[in-house]
Formats: C-alpha cells, structure tokens, sequence
C-alpha cells in the first residue's frame, strides 16, 4: 500500500534524517540512542539473569540504601505494581529484601543484599567492554559531554515537573 504525499505542505517534518529541523528531531533521536544503549546493556545483563528494570532498582538501592518502594517507583520511572513485581524478582533471588519501616506499619523499605551488591559489581565488569563499544565512534571528550548534556537535560526537566 502506498500512501499519497502529493497534497499539503512540504515543509520539513520529523524524519528522523540527519538535519531533521522538526521539533520531533531530538525526541526521534534520544529515542533511538536510549533503544540502542538499552539494547546493548541488556546483553551485558543477560548472563547474570537479570533485566534492565531489575538493575535499575539495584542502582537505586546502592545510591540511596533502603528505599521505600514509593520512592523506588519513582526513582525508576516504574509504576506500582511493576516496581512490586521487580522487588518480588530480587527477594525470590537473594538479591534484595524487604523491611519494616519503623513508625509506619504499611510501608516497606527494599534494601540491597550482599549477593545483590556482587550482581551489581558484576554487571559493571560485563558491562564495561559494550560500553565502550557505545560510544566507539564519539571523539575522547564526546562521551563526557554526551553524559553532562544529558544530565543536565534531565535535571532541569526534573525542575519543572
């Protein structure tokens, strides 16, 4: 099936081409770049029977320590039940648990176990070499500003939500 492109304006529009001056341009490519860096860590994590989600609880955990799993959900972009799901996953490996929260008899604090903190050095050996396959073609310092870049869009994202 073709589709007829002949009728309205011809005006640059998102197309995910090189030099795309749509306003979709960069929301196309970060899409791209995240599906890419996503795919390949992935990979990193397959040999240690662990998934994206279940490691990106597990970087939580290691940055801040025991989190209630509201604050999990939110740090990891993961809703409710999914983040119960994810910790479900890491309890029935060993890999983190859950705990009381004192003066709160609902809530649950997930921290990190010794066997998840090994996981999660692991997955930075395996990861190390395709990370650096990541950015193979980025110039020395690219990479470096490539992460500042991001960081910064993400924080000053956060600042107006």
């Amino acid at each position: 099936m073709t589709v007829d492109t002949s009728h309205g304006p011809t005006a640059p529009r998102a197309a995910g081409r090189p030099g795309d001056a749509s306003p979709f341009a960069l929301g196309l490519l970060l899409r791209r770049a995240h599906w890419h860096a996503m795919t390949v860590m992935t990979e990193a994590l397959r040999p240690l029977g662990i998934e994206l989600r279940h490691f990106s609880v597990l970087i939580v955990l290691v940055d801040r320590g025991a989190t209630v799993q509201r604050d999990l959900s939110a740090a990891t972009g993961l809703d409710k039940a999914g983040i119960m799901r994810v910790v479900d996953d890491l309890e029935h490996r060993g890999l983190a648990a859950r705990r009381p929260v004192p003066g709160d008899r609902r809530a649950r604090a997930v921290e990190i176990s010794p066997q998840g903190l090994d996981l999660f050095h692991a997955a930075h050996v395996a990861a190390e070499p395709l990370a650096e396959q990541l950015v193979a073609d980025l110039e020395t310092d690219e990479a470096e500003q490539l992460t500042d870049i991001l960081t910064r869009l993400i924080r000053s994202a956060g600042n107006r939500a």
